[in-house]
């Protein structure tokens, strides 16, 4: 007897596993200090730091790159906001 109750190997992009999250971060962007350790320390590798979008003509400030969280499967398990050095992602309950 077979009982097909796994996922196959490399479907982790596929199944989208922030249903799962009890907490949700979230990230003051203002006073983030672009320090990166948010996506670094994520197990779930679903922090990316991403630059801002410029105006047109930019005015010569190259603007620090921010985390954005990818929800979909970001499991909300705080360790992004236990190692911040700045403390500024708080763990919100999750509202569905």
């Amino acid at each position: 007897m077979s009982i097909d109750i796994t996922v196959q190997p490399g479907s982790t992009t596929i199944n989208k596993t922030g249903g799962w999250r009890t907490f949700r971060p979230s990230t003051d962007l203002e006073h983030c200090i672009s320090c990166g350790t948010c996506a670094r320390v994520c197990p779930e590798n679903c922090i990316k730091m991403t630059a801002p979008l410029l105006p047109k003509e930019g005015l010569g400030v190259v603007p620090k790159p921010k985390p954005q969280t990818d929800y979909d499967f970001c499991k909300g398990c705080g360790v992004c906001a236990s190692e911040c050095p700045v403390k500024v992602i708080k763990m919100e309950l999750e509202r569905k």
